[in-house]
């Protein structure tokens, strides 16, 4: 993964705003701070995983879904893929503790807590989760990987981080990340992170 500040500059193309812009500015100032070395390059705008597969080309790293989902007493979860894992929303409620079955928040929810727009959804936007009313929920899988992919806020970019420097940032954002294998449902496990291992280049 490069470190190139030139890739780590908020977006002003398509899709952006002077809010968007300000909140990126503060996200790339937070994983400078915390020494995280991130790779930021322009994506065309796009609202599903069908269509970002479509539009980005040879983009190197794994790429994610992202969903906010809320179980029936409101609690919110912000599940964190690999892009084609299969995910049933009617048993993942028993692999991380939610009360009964999952649905998805509204996108006005997914705004007001997390200040992302539908189709723009990203772990990084937990630095904006002041309350701490949203659990992370990250697919095993995916610390196997080099690489991994999300949104930085907006869908116009797409940022690779190293996914051990991922957890390091949502554990400093005052989240603690369940880990969990999506596709056998054996269960879950919270994960904070050993510092020794936090500047591992790869998995």
């Amino acid at each position: 993964m490069t470190d190139d500040d030139s890739l780590a500059k908020p977006s002003h193309g398509q899709g952006s705003d002077a809010a968007t812009t300000a909140m990126q500015a503060e996200l790339f100032l937070r994983l400078t701070t915390l020494g995280i070395k991130v790779q930021t390059v322009d994506y065309p705008p796009h609202k599903t995983v069908e269509e970002g597969r479509a539009l980005r080309g040879q983009m190197s790293g794994c790429f994610t879904k992202n969903l906010l989902l809320r179980d029936k007493k409101g609690k919110l979860f912000l599940i964190v893929a690999q892009e084609d894992r299969s995910i049933d929303l009617k048993t993942l409620h028993r692999s991380i503790g939610a009360n009964g079955r999952l649905g998805f928040a509204p996108g006005e929810q997914m705004h007001e807590v997390l200040r992302v727009e539908p189709g723009a959804l990203t772990p990084l936007a937990l630095l904006f989760d002041r309350d701490r009313q949203v659990t992370p929920v990250i697919d095993g899988h995916l610390l196997r990987e080099e690489q991994v992919n999300f949104h930085p806020l907006t869908n116009t970019q797409s940022t690779g981080i190293d996914p051990r420097d991922l957890l390091k940032f949502i554990e400093a954002c005052g989240h603690i990340a369940l880990v969990v294998s999506l596709d056998d449902g054996s269960g879950s496990d919270s994960f904070r992170l050993d510092h020794s291992e936090a500047s591992s280049e790869t998995l």
